[in-house]
């Protein structure tokens, strides 16, 4: 199993290169801008939906209202997703521009969404169509924003532009530099959109999610999602944050099959497709990736030795929120050989379970997209419309799940127990060979521990980022609870990687949690133009700083001194 365990973790530059890609690195980021968007109209499509399953009948108007706001939001995000990712690859792309040339990220958002009218929307009488302006577009949404930040760093790099003289102002001039690259970006997907209603018939949006059908299906079955979510886990395993590779690669059909089920739902219909958001959310990654939900459960009742009941203790109340980096990394499970079998397996199992449900039993599968640090029992209930059998294959998937680990916890809890026996041994020893000493008075004690030392002169902003803004909180609030007790003047704020860009100006420095330690050459050119601070942080090293408040802010001054 260790030498398995050796060979796999070879391929970790390679994993942590393909996470870094900035193809892929838009996507995530363009979604995560985009998400206030879906879960706003998630709220809605609830109020909206949930009573009906309960039989109860809300008033016409009001149902009709819900709809509307759903349908202005969720309706159209494909739009609003080809902006934001057109932006993201852009400002990736400014970092390896040189100086003076730089892409104009609103023009390119602008022209990313024109782009994407003419890739996905048919004229119809008085207007436009909208029905791949919703998640079935978002493909065609990636296609524009990737084509039109390619050309305007073709045109930018070529200064392919229109030049106005010095005494126009910069506003007047930025808009003369914009319209050719402008007008080419929307004229390639003219193009594109021609020759594919020439072919086709259709619109492009139309037409790729035709041809990609079978692979969609073919991803919908067994082996396609036990390959997907067991590749999540076998990259986490490894310590490579496995959904920064492989969501990217699957969010256009993820969230378009969601919007399929719910009108499946409404026409009376089942809801059938198994490949959704909340599939991943609350199944495949049931308490995090790994599906370790009942981990520290698991280690609170049965484990013996002081570390995983430690862990347990430590760790059960993040990992019911889907925060599991506590668990991961202190227990640890990355890289342990006790773990990788039940790591890979059981999201594999949870997976095969929901889709035995849905396809054996009928259950519907999920129509509505929840917070994904909603707790898995209730996101899987809320977000398959409340049923009974939501409800049973909760509880079967726990069982599951607790049959799979409990072996491997059993063994590795053993090993533990061996150690800390060794070790207690070894102390009592030392201590009957060494000399007496006289015990110290408690002030004494407390005296003797290393005083933080902190400078409050001037206030210090810190950002701490992770993958999904849940672990960098845990981190944030030890500096918050620590700058308390030491009197530093320190501010501490948590964040999503992807989302920082905007704001990381208003910060002194950067703390990268281990998930996303990988972005740290990538983030460091950001940090370095603007002056500010850049820490990586390490799985164990991470996990002691949330634990210790003064520590965290002794680690944040050691920055400054």
């Amino acid at each position: 199993m260790n030498k398995l365990i050796q060979q796999i973790e070879k391929g970790k530059p390679f994993f942590e290169k393909v996470s870094r890609n900035i193809y892929l690195g838009a996507i995530r980021d363009g979604f995560l801008a985009a998400m206030p968007a879906i879960l706003f109209s998630s709220i809605f499509i609830l109020i909206a939906s949930i009573p009906d399953v309960l039989g109860v009948k809300l008033p016409e108007d009001f149902s009709n209202w819900l709809w509307k706001i759903y349908n202005y939001s969720m309706g159209v995000v494909a739009l609003l997703v080809s902006s934001t990712t057109a932006r993201c690859l852009a400002e990736s792309v400014n970092r390896k521009m040189p100086g003076n040339k730089k892409i104009n990220a609103v023009s390119v958002m602008l022209a990313s969404i024109v782009s994407f009218l003419m890739l996905s929307a048919d004229e119809i009488e008085g207007g436009l169509a909208t029905g791949y302006m919703g998640t079935k577009g978002i493909l065609a949404a990636f296609v524009a924003a990737f084509i039109t930040v390619n050309v305007y760093k073709f045109c930018v790099l070529r200064d392919i532009t229109i030049k106005m003289p010095k005494e126009v102002p910069g506003t007047i001039s930025q808009t003369f530099r914009d319209i050719f690259p402008f007008s080419f970006s929307v004229f390639a997907a003219v193009i594109i959109d021609t020759v594919i209603r020439h072919f086709f018939g259709t619109s492009f949006a139309e037409a790729v999610i035709t041809l990609l059908q079978p692979l969609f299906t073919a991803a919908d079955g067994y082996l396609g999602i036990a390959i997907i979510w067991g590749a999540m886990a076998l990259f986490w395993f490894v310590g490579v944050h496995g959904p920064s590779i492989v969501e990217p690669a699957i969010a256009a059909i993820i969230y378009a099959n969601v919007e399929t089920n719910l009108q499946l739902f409404k026409a009376g219909e089942h809801a059938s497709n198994v490949l959704t958001v909340g599939l991943g959310n609350f199944v495949g990654t049931m308490g995090g990736t790994g599906a370790t939900l009942v981990v520290p459960f698991l280690f609170l009742l049965f484990a013996k030795s002081e570390q995983l009941k430690a862990v347990g203790k430590a760790s059960f109340i993040p990992v019911s929120f889907a925060v599991n980096e506590p668990l991961l990394f202190a227990t640890p499970i990355i890289l342990n050989p006790y773990f990788f079998i039940p790591f890979l397996l059981a999201p594999i199992a949870n997976v095969w379970i929901f889709k035995f449900f849905v396809d054996v039993l009928k259950m519907n599968s999920f129509m509505y997209v929840l917070p994904w640090a909603t707790p898995a029992p209730i996101g899987l209930v809320l977000g398959t419309g409340v049923s009974l059998l939501a409800i049973v294959l909760v509880f079967v998937l726990i069982a599951v799940d607790a049959i799979i680990y409990f072996p491997f916890i059993k063994a590795y809890d053993a090993s533990l127990l061996e150690e800390e026996a060794a070790n207690a041994a070894q102390e009592t020893a030392g201590e009957s060979e060494a000399p007496v000493k006289p015990v110290k008075a408690v002030e004494e004690v407390a005296d003797a521990k290393p005083a933080v030392t902190v400078t409050t002169d001037k206030p210090i902003n810190v950002l701490v980022l992770c993958a999904g803004a849940g672990t960098s909180a845990m981190l944030a609030n030890a500096l918050t609870e620590g700058a308390a007790a030491t009197g530093a003047n320190i501010t501490a704020s948590a964040g999503a990687y992807g989302s920082h860009y905007e704001i990381m100006k208003n910060f002194d420095m950067i703390v990268l949690a281990p998930q996303v330690n990988s972005f740290y050459e990538d983030i460091k050119k950001d940090t370095d133009a603007l002056g500010i601070k850049l820490a990586a942080t390490k799985g164990a090293e991470y996990i002691k700083l949330t634990r210790d408040p003064e520590g965290a802010v002794a680690f944040v001054m050691s920055y400054f001194a």
